[in-house]
């Protein structure tokens, strides 16, 4: 009878690391995309809680607007206020002039989250290679990119999920990613994100997978309203995110991309005693 032969696994070194981007890398709390999804869905006579705009974050944003409509409270409010269900016309309407909308948010919502250049830094440090991957389109990354760009960071490879019939949580753009950096075996990337499809997007892939409970989609506030919480609060909040991340399947889970370096040193020990993601 044949036996598995368990022999030949990636023992080390880790090659890359794949950063998601809005709540990630930068816009704490990943501001900017919610406030353009309530202003759109406002502006067609229906509005939404910043609840319902969060539940698909992460999603690339046209099926973002589609499953919002798919929402049996939003499905019917839709068909109250435009007197039929919501179709590909409108969804593309949605879509139109979210595109439009998210612009304007884009700029005051591209500061970098503490730590990311340094937890960056760290990764090259290591000789790793920087990827990235965004449910934004390119248009939209041609202002997020030279923002980013400005504060000091620099990545390898970025691909959208426009670049791909599918989005999220299909592992196209991190197989791109690691196909445009040369690295492989999967197991020698990480992923890291802040939304639970991007978590799932990592393991897809084979790789590991970091979710990041309170500086991104998770909490979902910014960075002055996470420091206002009372501790109480905040350590409810994290709980259920981390709950919720865990839940996912992520590997580990952090608040924000500061503490990536620790679970680098970790997931370095758990591949040198021959462990897969």
């Amino acid at each position: 009878m044949s036996t598995l032969n368990t022999v030949r696994r990636h023992v080390g070194p880790l090659k890359a690391v794949v950063f998601d981007w809005a709540g990630t890398l930068l816009d704490y709390g990943s501001q900017a995309p919610v406030l353009a999804v309530v202003s759109v869905f406002r502006s067609f006579d229906v509005p939404v809680s910043i609840e319902e705009a969060r539940g698909p974050m992460g999603m690339a944003k046209r099926d973002h607007l589609r499953t919002m409509l798919e929402m049996p409270r939003i499905a019917a409010a839709w068909q109250e206020i435009h007197r039929a269900p919501a179709d590909e016309a409108a969804i593309d309407k949605l879509y139109a002039r979210f595109l439009e909308t998210q612009k304007t948010f884009l700029a005051d919502h591209a500061q970098l989250i503490p730590g990311a250049l340094e937890a960056v830094a760290d990764c090259r440090r290591r000789g790793m290679r920087i990827g990235s991957t965004t449910g934004y389109i390119r248009e939209l990354m041609e202002v997020i990119v030279p923002a980013a760009r400005a504060q000091g960071l620099e990545v390898d490879a970025m691909y959208c999920a426009s670049d791909f019939a599918e989005g999220r949580p299909a592992p196209w753009m991190s197989f791109e990613n690691a196909r445009t950096l040369g690295v492989y075996p999967m197991a020698a990337i990480v992923k890291v994100d802040d939304t639970i499809v991007g978590v799932e997007e990592g393991l897809n892939a084979g790789m590991w997978s970091v979710g990041l409970s309170v500086s991104g989609n998770m909490i979902g506030l910014n960075e002055a309203e996470t420091a206002a919480l009372p501790a109480a609060e905040l350590a409810a909040k994290r709980r259920a995110a981390v709950e919720r991340m865990e839940a996912s399947g992520a590997h580990f889970v952090i608040d924000s991309v500061a503490e990536l370096p620790q679970v680098l040193d970790q997931i370095e020990k758990l591949l040198a005693a021959g462990e897969t993601p």
